[in-house]
């Protein structure tokens, strides 16, 4: 199997680990996410090691790619599970997580797996849609469904954090104003203001393709109109510099649905941005 660009082969000196989380089992609209991790390593191959932006290089940062975790389709709490134990297992040895989806429903087995360490833990969310559903289509677990869960694993305490969200139900908009720390619509100066509230807090990233416009990131399930640039998304990027970001998961991408495969290579981008930035800091053992 490809590796993503640069990765290293060793896992005990790896400051960080990734791996894929291939799943769809709760896409509702149009499939293709399980793809994700392979076509964006693929596409890493595609786009230098180095970041101009930034001035690092992807050959600095301790990082191995372990592959997919073996997810079993349509199996849901099989597969939440399988990634909970993955993730919890690397946490538990220090190191910090950078899990490529699949459906968005595979951060709550990221934020699960995290927690379990980090019980003062904050997730900050990136999306076009609030996913604050108790249910969708039936079902209390689903890409729609989410941020609620998730919600829950923090006891309501919004510790939280929703930026650019564009998309919801009057009962989920609601909702997330009472439980977590929702921006509708805004992005830079909460997120700044935020940041500097978290201080050194371990803190989790879910990143949702779909929060940039369509223009930019068409290869996704549920595009969503007026979204951010990708210019906006690597500012947000170099804003978390100096956080103690533990955990990062980028999430339904789908090929089969991409253009010239674009937004694989900039999920691709995206990984590279991430490690160059946050590959320097340490994290508390």
């Amino acid at each position: 199997m490809t590796r993503f660009l640069e990765s290293g082969s060793g896992f005990a000196s790896a400051e960080w680990v990734m791996f894929g989380a291939p799943s769809d089992a709760t896409v509702s609209r149009r499939g293709g996410a399980q793809y994700a991790p392979d076509v964006i390593r693929c596409e890493s191959h595609h786009i230098e090691s180095y970041s101009p932006s930034l001035g690092g290089d992807l050959k600095d940062v301790s990082f191995v790619d372990l592959g997919n975790v073996f997810l079993s389709p349509g199996d849901v709490q099989s597969y939440l599970t399988k990634v909970e134990k993955v993730v919890t297992s690397f946490a538990g040895k220090g190191k910090r997580i950078l899990m490529i989806g699949g459906d968005h429903l595979v951060s709550l087995a990221g934020v699960r797996g995290v927690i379990s360490k980090y019980s003062d833990l904050h997730v900050l969310h990136f999306d076009a849609h609030a996913d604050l559903r108790d249910f969708y289509l039936g079902s209390r677990y689903s890409h729609a469904t989410v941020m609620r869960r998730v919600a829950e694993c923090l006891a309501k305490s919004k510790r939280l954090h929703q930026f650019a969200i564009r998309s919801g139900s009057k009962e989920e908009i609601e909702w997330g104003k009472r439980n977590t720390d929702l921006h509708l619509m805004q992005l830079s100066e909460p997120l700044r203001k935020v940041i500097d509230e978290i201080g050194d807090s371990p803190v989790y990233v879910s990143l949702d393709i779909d929060v940039l416009d369509p223009s930019v990131a068409p290869g996704t399930g549920t595009p969503e109109p007026n979204g951010i640039g990708v210019s906006d998304l690597f500012d947000v990027l170099r804003y978390m510099k100096g956080l103690n970001v533990v955990g990062f998961d980028l999430v339904e991408i789908s090929p089969p649905n991409d253009v010239n495969n674009i937004t694989s290579l900039l999920g691709a981008k995206i990984v590279r941005e991430v490690l160059i930035t946050l590959g320097g800091d340490s994290v508390d053992q």
